[in-house]
């Protein structure tokens, strides 16, 4: 890999991520205010010139954002219902997405640590609190953030075992990202789940690159298990240093001599 490849991990925003720009302009110029039901996939789909995986990727990140309230079923309750009004947060993170180009590896991969890390301890402490209140508390008892983290927590797991029987790079990477995407959601914080989704994504290309470079994803998942083993158990340090050691592992040429 190039130094100039290592220093733009994307050089092209991805779809999504104009869709994002594109909605958030749409939701201004057509005056929709809070409990507004946005156009169907479909409709906006045709109506921005883009597939409808794009759009349902872009309203996936404004609903992490609680931009966005989506509806399952069909006829006029379904599809996505404006819930807040997109602000000065919602357009710093449009720009991440489509600045992430100009940004080096090490900067992203370092970034990632920071939140990996935090997001990883946080929820583990959590965990540890809940395991020692469990005696005491019925399952109707639980607080609602304790329950996401669990949710959370056992999507990591779903995660894990769908990347044990992915059939190729870009299939493990799918689910490697459900993983990490799912880790940033056990710690309960909305913005760092949105934030590591603009990472993940900016990184989606060379994160297929490295699983292909290493060939053998048995390391990687070793460390998914650790990661995971450690949340639940609410080992909060040994969480913290099991995600450094898988971004060391997947990313080894990241690091400050690179």
């Amino acid at each position: 890999m190039t130094t100039d490849e290592r220093r733009r991990p994307d050089a092209r925003p991805r779809a999504f991520e104009e869709v994002l720009a594109r909605i958030e302009e749409r939701i201004g110029a057509d005056g929709l205010t809070v409990g507004d039901r946005l156009p169907g996939e479909r409709q906006l789909a045709e109506q921005l010139g883009v597939g409808r995986s794009s759009v349902r990727e872009a309203l996936r990140v404004l609903e992490t954002l609680g931009v966005v309230a989506s509806q399952a079923g069909r006829g006029p309750d379904a599809g996505a219902v404006l819930t807040s009004r997109p602000g000065n947060a919602l357009t710093d993170l449009l720009r991440l997405h489509l600045g992430l180009a100009t940004l080096s590896m090490r900067e992203v991969i370092d970034t990632r640590l920071m939140i990996e890390q935090w997001a990883a301890a946080r929820a583990a402490a959590a965990n540890a609190a809940a395991n020692a209140a469990a005696p005491a508390r019925t399952a109707a008892q639980t607080e609602p953030q304790t329950a996401e983290a669990q949710t959370a927590t056992a999507r990591m797991a779903e995660a894990i075992a769908a990347m044990d029987a992915a059939r190729d790079p870009a299939e493990f990477v799918e689910h490697d990202i459900a993983f990490h995407l799912a880790l940033a959601e056990a710690a309960g914080n909305r913005l760092i789940v949105a934030v590591m989704r603009a990472l993940r994504d900016a990184l989606r290309r060379y994160a297929v690159d490295a699983v292909v470079r290493l060939g053998d994803t048995g390391g990687l998942q070793d460390d998914h298990r650790r990661i995971h083993r450690a949340i639940e158990d609410g080992d909060a340090g040994a969480a913290a240093a099991a995600v450094a050691e898988h971004l060391a592992r997947a990313y080894p040429d990241s690091g400050p001599d690179s």
